[in-house]
């Protein structure tokens, strides 16, 4: 009898000890706050947006000519501003809400103006609200790197025009496809911080733009060299900082995914400089400043989509392909297809988009420190393929066609005095600088 009560008392109290063990660990619900993802995503928030702001601004200023860099510097501006309102309003929910019948294509309205979305929504491990301002960060700084192909040349109301209908139009059904539930998620195509979402449909709609918007006076043999490389030079170290947050902060979580993202995404920026500046250096003899920090940039956009699956050697390929393959394709933009993308947004942000797109199958294995992947290469590889044909496709169609409508309406080119005069001045009534 006295044993069977000795049994039953150490029974009890193994349960109680059990009990009290795992008290002290939190559940683990799918959705929970956690305060470092959240401090950290806050970070990251703010990061994204200084890579536009002043970042990106700076870098486009210092390679027009003196009399345009506040015209360049006010386009980033109105966007970043015009980009805001419309996330809010729109772009946000067209991204990133259940779209019913059509969700493999795009969302519905259901988060429109951020209906649904109160103080206590979380998204994953952080606030909906904070989700939300982090997302839009990237749908600021896309359509403004479209603002590198037709500077000096272009109307202001056509620029806003085009980029309030391009956010609606492109770039919330492709954030869709790809980040928000659509086609391309569920097919597992991988962009981990927008190498299709970000550069190729920027790159793309880009080229399309310069085409039809047609050359700078004096392209290609008479164009004037950049005014402030020591500008330009500030704003890419701003870009390169603000990176941090553009590709870590995908991880959407304080941990070894945005560390690691962090370590292939500075090696393939330091590489991607080095390999354009020797290039450029054995070509013409010396080495450019605007040489160096464009490679910094065309590494930076290449390992955006591939920063969460690849590890440090496969960041040294990267940075070694993007050196040499945007620096060619720098070349056959302006002479090979006489387009006028006068800051080189296709060769920089497109071609690295895609190719850091391509190439993330190939050196994702584990022997180059990569995460490995779900599927074989070559099927991962064909889905890769896919998304960017669809992405590229549908971002020169509709491009093409929001450009038909700015041109019947605010019309999209100044005309030639003003573009002589400079668009400080013609569109916005003022000076950089006093002399």
């Amino acid at each position: 009898m006295f044993g069977k009560i000795k049994g039953r008392l150490a029974q009890i109290a193994f349960s109680v000890a059990v009990m009290v063990v795992f008290s002290t660990f939190p559940a683990h619900a799918a959705d929970e706050l956690n305060g470092a993802d959240t401090a950290w995503i806050l970070t990251a928030t703010a990061l994204v947006l200084f890579m536009t702001l002043p970042g990106l601004a700076l870098f486009y200023g210092g390679l027009v000519r003196a009399q345009n860099i506040l015209s360049v510097l006010m386009h980033c501006f109105a966007v970043c501003c015009l980009a805001s309102i419309l996330w809010f309003a729109i772009v946000y929910s067209l991204a990133f809400s259940d779209g019913g019948s059509a969700n493999a294509f795009v969302g519905g309205f259901g988060k429109a103006f951020l209906n649904d979305v109160s103080r206590d929504s979380l998204s994953g491990s952080i606030p909906e609200s904070l989700f939300f301002m982090f997302q839009m960060t990237f749908a600021i700084i896309t359509p403004a790197l479209i603002i590198g192909a037709f500077p000096e040349r272009s109307k202001f109301g056509g620029i806003l025009l085009f980029s309030g209908l391009w956010l609606v139009l492109v770039y919330g059904p492709v954030t869709h496809w790809i980040w928000g539930g659509g086609w391309l998620q569920s097919l597992g195509a991988i962009d981990f911080a927008g190498g299709l979402v970000v550069h190729a449909t920027a790159g793309t709609s880009a080229l399309v733009f310069a085409k039809m918007l047609g050359s700078r006076s004096g392209f290609p043999s008479e164009v004037k060299p950049p005014h402030s490389p020591g500008l330009t030079m500030m704003g890419a170290a701003m870009l390169w900082v603000g990176w941090f947050g553009f590709n870590a902060g995908s991880a959407l979580s304080a941990g070894g995914d945005a560390g690691m993202a962090m370590v292939v995404t500075h090696l393939s920026a330091a590489t991607a400089s080095l390999v354009w500046m020797l290039i450029e250096w054995q070509k013409y003899g010396k080495p450019s400043l605007i040489g160096i920090v464009t490679g910094m940039v065309a590494g930076l956009a290449t390992i955006t989509p591939a920063a969460g699956t690849v590890g440090p050697a496969g960041a040294i390929i990267i940075g070694a392909l993007a050196g040499s393959i945007c620096y060619w394709a720098v070349g056959f933009v302006k002479r090979k297809l006489n387009i006028d993308d006068s800051l080189d947004v296709f060769a920089v942000h497109g071609v690295g988009g895609i190719l850091g797109t391509l190439i993330l199958p190939l050196l994702a294995g584990s022997a180059l420190g990569g995460a490995g992947l779900d599927r074989s290469l070559m099927e991962q590889f064909g889905v890769q393929l896919l998304g960017v044909a669809a992405v590229v496709a549908w971002s020169a169609i509709a491009s093409y066609g929001i450009l038909k409508a700015a041109q019947a309406t605010t019309g999209l080119r100044v005309n030639k005095d003003d573009e002589t005069e400079g668009l400080d001045l013609a569109s916005h009534g003022e000076r950089a600088y006093g002399y």
